[in-house]
């Protein structure tokens, strides 16, 4: 009788939970005896695969955040070698989450194969990290064909599968139904407020969104907004932010695809949000900020000029990009009102933004990541 096969999963923030929760639903679907467990959140959850930890909480921003949770993290890679040593499983699959997960390839030293889905962005900074992925990791699986190329060229086997964003995004439901279902006003222009999933990101971008709101809801009095709220945290955060604010506003809680597909313009955090919202095609600008310490240590770290994956993908400034100093409210709502009043900038944006969804690879990514992790464990 063939000894069932057993996968062991790590994915340390709801962006990485999302697509660990379609890899496994893949892998189920392909081979349905295989045993997963490991680490992750409500998506993983959904699937066959054993939580034996859930990841609130876990996603950080910065060192500072970092060092303050370093006993946690601590805790949990003990955690995580006790239970491999416990299972013994064929496979260790790590999902983004790079400085966790690459401390733990280092400490399991390839004693069993070691898959990276979804490559940390060593292209963008802190490339030294190449190190440990030559010496601690068995195979990358990549979503981008650039990064491909990247591993490629120093000598590292990477297999491109496409972007499983592709077969994820998209709206429960038309536009026009929504705009009912959600008790919006047909006659005013709806403006989506993405501020992230991080507990610390929605702190500190969503007052600098709301303020923009202000500014826009002043000059177009015409205009409602929404917030697409993550379900990873609490209704506290959101109702905190929006203390002194009087806007024609809701807060859709869980429904970010939907919220985008309402929308005639965003405001979008940057990270998994802005290829979702290119994907969805409306068009948005993106907001960053973070503490002031953190981004005088990381901004020399980075080697790309954009920080918005969509900018990178075209290799040019498609969509506005408001970071830390420029992330003032004035010139974020200047840069709304501009696309929502002129139809030549939203018509050249949206069609960008079809040249990025295109460039993301054909439907499936998940189902061939899926292939190529089971064909890895026939070997």
């Amino acid at each position: 009788m063939e000894k069932i096969k057993k996968i062991f999963i790590v994915c340390g923030e709801p962006s990485g939970d999302l697509l660990a929760g379609d890899l496994i639903a893949a892998i189920n679907k392909l081979d349905p005896a295989i045993k997963i467990f490991g680490v992750g959140g409500a998506h993983l959850a959904k699937t066959k695969a054993e939580i034996f930890y859930n990841i609130k909480d876990l996603a950080v921003m910065g060192l500072f955040d970092v060092l303050k949770k370093l006993p946690k993290f601590l805790e949990l890679k003990k955690i995580i070698l006790k239970k491999i040593n416990l299972e013994k499983p064929d496979c260790l699959i790590l999902v983004d989450f790079s400085g966790f997960n690459l401390r733990l390839a280092k400490a399991i030293n390839k004693r069993i194969p070691t898959i990276y889905y979804v490559s940390p962005q060593i292209w963008a900074s802190r490339e030294k990290r190449i190190g440990y992925i030559r010496k601690f990791v068995s195979k990358m699986v990549v979503l981008f064909k650039f990064e491909e190329e990247f591993y490629k060229q120093r000598q590292i086997q990477a297999l491109y599968v496409g972007h499983p964003l592709i077969d994820i995004v998209k709206p429960t439901m038309p536009k026009q139904e929504l705009i009912n279902n959600f008790r919006f006003s047909p006659d005013k222009k709806t403006i989506a407020l993405l501020p992230g999933s991080r507990k610390r990101e929605i702190k500190l971008i969503l007052p600098l969104m709301l303020k923009t709101a202000q500014l826009i809801n002043k000059k177009m009095p015409d205009t409602q907004f929404v917030i697409a709220k993550s379900p990873a945290q609490e209704a506290q955060i959101y109702a905190q932010a929006l203390r002194g604010f009087n806007l024609d506003l809701k807060i859709i809680d869980g429904r970010t695809y939907d919220c985008l597909e309402i929308a005639d313009a965003s405001l979008v955090c940057s990270g998994t949000a802005t290829l979702e919202a290119a994907i969805i095609g409306k068009p948005f600008v993106i907001v960053y900020k973070m503490n002031l310490l953190n981004y005088l240590l990381y901004a020399p770290q980075v080697k790309v000029p954009f920080i918005g994956m969509v900018n990178i993908i075209s290799k040019k400034k498609i969509v506005p990009e408001f970071i830390q100093f420029q992330a003032k409210p004035k010139m974020i709502a200047h840069a709304i009102i501009d696309l929502l009043q002129k139809p030549e900038q939203n018509k050249q944006m949206l069609e960008d933004l079809a040249y990025v969804k295109n460039s993301l690879g054909l439907p499936g990514a998940a189902q061939r990541a899926a292939k190529l992790i089971l064909n890895f464990l026939q070997k």
